[in-house]
């Protein structure tokens, strides 16, 4: 039981200036992060919509879903902020075999880290430059995450990170928004008590460097349902969930004050056709409450160019490997009705 240092795996700052994103797509960051703020913050009117497959598990059909996905997000920008959904650290639950690109790169060379980093690199460039877009993933390993600071304008901290103090400090120097999951017990205390650590200045250390934070005050809740202590799944998304987390999560200790609603894990008991419900439902809240309407920002979607999930060696594109997800022409249709509502 030890631990083999196998070698010095390159800097964040190195593999950036092997793998550089293009200057004019560069310049163009500033201005979409600016959109994803806008939203968050209620400034701009338009919902935040975090989309794509539960697991970008290869980069040929990532591509393709995000070349669609851009043009469907010409139809929607005056109503929708539509982020791509990359999850390149997205293991199946267990956490062994298949671990995310970055341990799976190639299938015949499982864990080779170095290939994996430039392959995260690689698949979060080709999305922003093919489709104009920037990208969300999964801060699943807060210290890898200098590695595509420059690619990504939303993050999200998982179920199973929201109580970790590393993400927590990590996300406050963040320089776009980090949206904390109740984790699976579904605590809104153990949330809110994350977003309160990520919104306030910090200093640790981070990459052998001793480093302070200012804080990210766009920091903001994400509900994903829990599991209760009966081992059933159990949906917060409904009315009288936003409208009690509503009343706990106040102006005087919090920063923007937001919520994303993830309309798939136990929101939806991993059933993703239910999820073009839960939206309608949620609209159908806020249409009701100003106080859901002050607080309600967006919603996840897990969506990938088929319906369902696939098993272990299936190989067919386009289809999840991990959390089953909604197809493409279900969700442009979602994504459609979601922009005529508004």
């Amino acid at each position: 039981m030890a631990m083999n240092f196998k070698r010095l795996l390159p800097t964040a700052k190195e593999l950036r200036e092997e793998m550089p994103l293009s200057p004019e797509m560069a310049a163009t960051k500033d201005a979409f992060d600016a959109e994803v703020a806008d939203a968050l913050t209620g400034k701009s009117g338009k919902l935040l919509v975090v989309v794509g497959p539960c697991s970008a598990d290869r980069e040929d059909a990532v591509l393709e879903y995000v070349s669609r996905l851009a043009k469907l997000r010409e139809s929607v920008g005056e109503k929708l902020v539509v982020v791509p959904r990359v999850y390149t650290n997205k293991p199946r639950t267990k956490g062994t075999g298949y671990k995310g690109i970055l341990h799976n790169p190639d299938p015949e060379k499982p864990d080779d880290l170095l290939e994996g980093l430039k392959a995260i690199r690689h698949l979060h460039l080709r999305v922003v430059e093919t489709s104009g877009m920037f990208t969300a993933d999964e801060m699943l390993y807060p210290e890898n995450y200098q590695y595509l600071v420059d690619l990504i304008s939303y993050n999200a901290v998982g179920a199973r990170s929201t109580e970790n103090q590393g993400h927590r400090l990590v996300a406050s120097g963040a320089p776009v928004p980090v949206g904390m999951k109740n984790p699976t017990g579904g605590s809104l205390d153990v949330m809110l008590n994350s977003i309160y650590a990520a919104q306030q200045p910090q200093t640790f250390i981070y990459r052998n460097w001793e480093v302070e934070t200012t804080g990210n005050p766009l920091a903001h809740a994400v509900l994903r349902g829990r599991v209760g202590s009966d081992g059933r799944q159990h949906a917060n998304y409904h009315y009288e969930h936003l409208e009690h987390l509503a009343q706990v999560y106040n102006e005087d200790e919090f920063m923007h004050p937001a919520v994303i609603v993830d309309c798939n894990h136990d929101n939806s008991g991993k059933r993703p056709l239910e999820q073009m419900r839960i939206c309608n439902e949620v609209l159908d809240s806020a249409a009701r409450s100003k106080t859901i309407m002050r607080l309600f920002r967006g919603f996840m979607i897990e969506s990938y160019l088929e319906d369902g999930a696939q098993g272990i060696g299936e190989g067919v594109y386009g289809k999840s490997i991990t959390d089953p997800c909604l197809g493409w022409d279900k969700t442009s249709h979602l994504i459609m009705s979601l922009a005529d509502r508004l």
